[in-house]
């Protein structure tokens, strides 16, 4: 999955760290990140890059993580524009960058950088936030409030009949990812992580479920989500009842014959669990 980039090691350690010429940053815009693909492999500008573009940019560099101990900063200032072969390119398009380890890179640092932006007043008494000097956090010098980075729990769901599976596609108006997947929802605030599987279930597509148990858990910064997966079984009736305005198909497939256009399983939970599931072993 695209958190598995070993032998490279990912520390998200806070560090009030010095900005190096050979560290590297990562610039967004909106929901694009700027870099230069290169023969199929994705590069990131360097600290040097950016300095010889513009060397005040250097005095507003912020931490956001260690990958093989080379430090990842981002810009604070307002977005530089494209320069010599540094483009912009959507996230989504992460999906299927190579190395499959700087596109977690840049997902990750995506969704710290959106959470900084997405956290400059206080939420109490409106007033400026200010980044925290020792954690990765923002606080408020007028009430005292400290904001941490937040991340949505959200179930994954592979719901199983004998030798079938049910795979469901998105409404065009609920999501632009059209590929068969699995049942998905995030957790409402009292819920246990089973009843989310319950009641995403009986919301989605009308069934009962029973046997549930989980499977592994993904951190997907595509939506500042942490992914738990479970398969369970049907519990009775297997008719679909599909939520129309969530979704698009709703079917059962057969182990032998699944749509080959399912998620992608190198990086996501949800391929995972579908090749899972093809071999047989939802039950090991």
């Amino acid at each position: 999955m695209i958190q598995d980039i070993s032998p490279h090691q990912y520390d998200v350690t806070y560090h009030n760290t010095e900005v190096k010429e050979d560290d590297i940053v990562l610039i967004f815009q909106e929901d694009k990140i700027l870099c230069n693909i290169k023969d199929d492999q994705i590069i990131y500008p360097s600290v040097k890059d950016i300095i010889e573009f513009n060397s005040i940019l250097k005095g507003g560099m912020r931490f956001l993580f260690k990958i093989d101990k080379i430090s990842y900063f981002e810009i604070q200032q307002n977005v530089i524009p494209e320069f010599l072969h540094w483009k912009y390119i959507i996230k989504e398009q992460l999906r299927n960058i190579r190395p499959s380890w700087k596109a977690f890179a840049g997902i990750t640092g995506y969704q710290i950088h959106k959470w900084y932006l997405e956290h400059q007043f206080c939420g109490c008494c409106g007033t400026k936030m200010r980044l925290h000097e020792k954690e990765r956090a923002m606080q408020c010098l007028n009430c005292g409030r400290v904001e941490y980075p937040q991340i949505c729990p959200s179930v994954i769901v592979g719901i199983t009949n004998g030798n079938h599976i049910l795979m469901t596609k998105y409404a065009k108006n609920h999501s632009s990812y059209q590929k068969y997947a699995l049942v998905a929802g995030y957790a409402e605030v009292g819920e246990s992580l089973e009843d989310t599987v319950r009641r995403e279930v009986w919301e989605e597509v009308g069934i009962r479920v029973k046997n549930i148990r989980y499977y592994k858990s993904q951190p997907w910064s595509f939506t500042d989500a942490l992914l738990v997966g479970f398969f369970c079984e049907a519990d009775g009736d297997s008719e679909i009842h599909m939520d129309q305005e969530e979704l698009s198909e709703a079917k059962w497939f057969d182990r032998n014959h699944l749509p080959r256009e399912h998620s992608e399983s190198s990086i996501s939970l949800t391929g995972e669990m579908i090749e899972v599931f093809k071999k047989g072993l939802e039950k090991v």
